[in-house]
């Protein structure tokens, strides 16, 4: 398994003196969770939440699968209520990455409440896109993703709302800026709090290796006089690296030397990504902005009109604050995935209005990040990884009925609000969620099966990802089922149909799947842009008439490549997963959710 996105951050020389940080991070995380689980379902006080919770959304169809499922959870009290709940949609048109979706709801809340969020707490989670990396989360949401953990089962809205527990009345107004794919956790001293009460920017930062920095934003830290390391530190950046090199780490003085943390700093567990020995860094994960500088952005986004490139709030807006900052930046266009002509002088007109702007740090150095975005990270953390599992609570069977999980060398299989029947078999390393599992179904290793009904008695081979979507088209419930290899990469594109070979189908070549599919390479073979070839742009997966057709027509296919043998998709209709999200019925794939939590509930046999 190659190196999963996980920074290990763990600290504290004040730690050795009372608990082990495994320990105080469990303790912490745990009283989190049960101070959120009070809250939900009521009224909260003035300052004791959020006054405002709100989720980006990449499109309006983003927009209304967001707002039904936060209706839903509202009328199950499931949330905290008396809080106003937004789904803020990104602008028709070009992307603007989640820096411009910052802009977008900036304007969305004084569209709605004038000046009067000038005294508002809120927190803004970024979850658009379409998670292509994960995609039993692309139909109804990052944000929505269900965790193997609570009653009624967390998804990670409620787990966010819960780990950020402590923060909204240590805030002035402003805006706590998130993502929906990752977890922090962090534990402080007993009488300590996070504030987020000085002018301009705070972002917390974490200790991290080397690698880890390579792929995170990392902080230049002004000079610290005291010597000793604690779980809590306020310091000031001198200046802000976006995803730099190890060399360049090192060139700027962001690198701080090994040594300052002894053994008993750190938990146990995966510890390779932060050695005793290694030099390490200082990482990032939420920011604050002020009201000021929110009003500020804001005032630039309404002048600027529409936005025709992507900006991203952490190499855009971060990368310009803090003394040692400089223009250079804004020419590196290295971590830019695709480049606009437009862009540079967008970060330099950023740059020119945040320069001066001060970035405060809050230092956690007893604290865990966890990023939640891809097939084998959600995998490996559920099923695998006794840390998360420890910290946490999460169980191997949630809300669900089944009798029992196989275990084996330290992987158990993760069932989430599901029927399963007795004669059924799960292997270690699995994930079921939101599906009914039928007599003799057999589900192999680090499978990934979601909203699905399997009736069908051929065992899913090894490293299936299996998930099934309610569909309307002219008015009539269909469904399709997208079924391929958890390890297939479906944003790896072409330009030409010549090309299409370079492209894998459960490590197959995609090319030899259409000839066992019977279907040939033609421009109708693919949706949308027809130089952006790819697996989520293939129509090759069936429409039916019932959600057990759909998985038994699908799983058909995916053993017809396993076996090579030939099963014919002609006389089907064929739809894209691209195509799928655009007829994706949200109404019926809650309401199937809601016909197994009942029938869970019901039955009495919550485990």
């Amino acid at each position: 398994m190659r190196a999963l996105r996980r920074g290990l951050w763990l600290g504290g020389a004040m730690a050795a003196a009372r608990d082990p940080p495994e320990v105080s991070l469990r303790e912490a995380t745990q009283r989190k969770l049960r101070r959120f689980s009070q809250l939900r379902g009521k009224v909260v006080a003035p300052g004791e939440f959020w006054d405002i919770v709100a989720i980006t959304a990449a499109d309006e169809k983003q927009e209304l699968a967001y707002n039904q499922q936060l209706s839903e959870k509202l009328k199950r009290k499931e949330l905290p209520l008396g809080v106003q709940y937004h789904v803020f949609v990104d602008p028709a048109g070009a992307k603007i990455g989640n820096g411009g979706s910052t802009l977008c709801a900036l304007q969305c809340l004084e569209k709605l409440y004038g000046d009067k969020w000038n005294s508002f707490t809120i927190l803004l989670i970024h979850s658009g896109g379409y998670s292509q990396r994960l995609p039993n989360a692309s139909a109804l949401g990052k944000i929505f993703t269900a965790l193997p953990l609570g009653n009624p089962i967390y998804q990670m809205l409620e787990l966010k709302l819960a780990m950020y527990i402590d923060f909204p009345s240590h805030m002035n107004p402003g805006i706590l800026i998130t993502c929906a794919d990752d977890i922090e956790l962090y534990s402080i001293g007993e009488f300590e709090f996070i504030r987020f009460d000085k002018p301009g920017f705070t972002a917390l930062a974490h200790p991290s290796s080397l690698t880890i920095g390579t792929t995170h934003g990392v902080f230049v830290l002004e000079p610290f006089d005291d010597l000793k390391h604690r779980d809590l530190e306020y310091r000031s950046c001198h200046l802000f690296l976006h995803k730099p090199s190890i060399e360049k780490m090192y060139q700027f003085n962001a690198v701080c030397r090994s040594g300052h943390f002894c053994q008993q700093d750190f938990a146990g567990g995966d510890i390779s990504d932060l050695k005793l020995d290694s030099d390490y860094v200082y990482t990032d994960s939420l920011f604050y902005m002020d009201h000021k500088s929110a009003k500020m952005l804001l005032a630039f986004y309404e002048k600027i009109g529409t936005l025709s490139c992507e900006i991203d709030a952490y190499g855009d807006f971060l990368q310009a604050l803090g003394p040692g900052a400089t223009v250079e930046y804004t020419r590196n266009t290295s971590n830019v995935i695709k480049e606009e002509s437009e862009l540079l002088e967008m970060r330099q007109r950023i740059f020119h209005l945040l320069k001066g702007t001060s970035l405060n740090v809050v230092v956690l150095n007893n604290s865990k990040f966890y990023h939640i975005g891809t097939t084998e990270e959600y995998l490996f953390y559920f099923t695998s990884d006794n840390s998360l599992k420890s910290e946490l609570g999460l169980q191997s069977i949630t809300f669900s009925i089944f009798p029992d999980t196989r275990e084996c060398s330290g992987k158990t299989s993760c069932i989430i609000q599901s029927i399963l029947d007795s004669t059924c078999s799960v292997a270690p390393g699995s994930v079921v969620e939101y599906s009914r599992l039928g007599p003799d179904v057999s589900v192999g290793e680090n499978c990934i099966v979601s909203g699905s009904h399997i009736i069908t008695k051929a065992p899913l081979p090894a490293y299936s990802f299996v998930c099934s979507l309610s569909l309307k088209m002219n008015r009539c419930l269909k469904y399709s089922t997208m079924a391929f290899g958890v390890q297939d990469n479906l944003k790896k594109s072409v330009k030409t149909l010549s090309d299409i070979k370079l492209l894998q189908y459960f490590g197959v070549c995609f090319l030899s799947c259409l000839d066992v599919w019977n279907l040939k390479v033609t421009e109708q073979l693919f949706s949308g842009n027809k130089t952006c070839l790819s697996l989520w742009t293939a129509r090759i997966f069936p429409v039916c008439s019932s959600l057990s057709d759909s998985v038994t027509t699908s799983l058909r296919m995916l053993n017809a490549v396993k076996n090579k043998s030939t099963f014919s998709l002609n006389s089907y209709r064929l739809l894209s997963i691209e195509e799928m999200l655009i007829y994706k019925d949200v109404e019926d794939m809650i309401t199937y959710r809601e016909q197994i939590f009942l029938e869970v509930s019901l039955k009495g046999n919550l485990i």
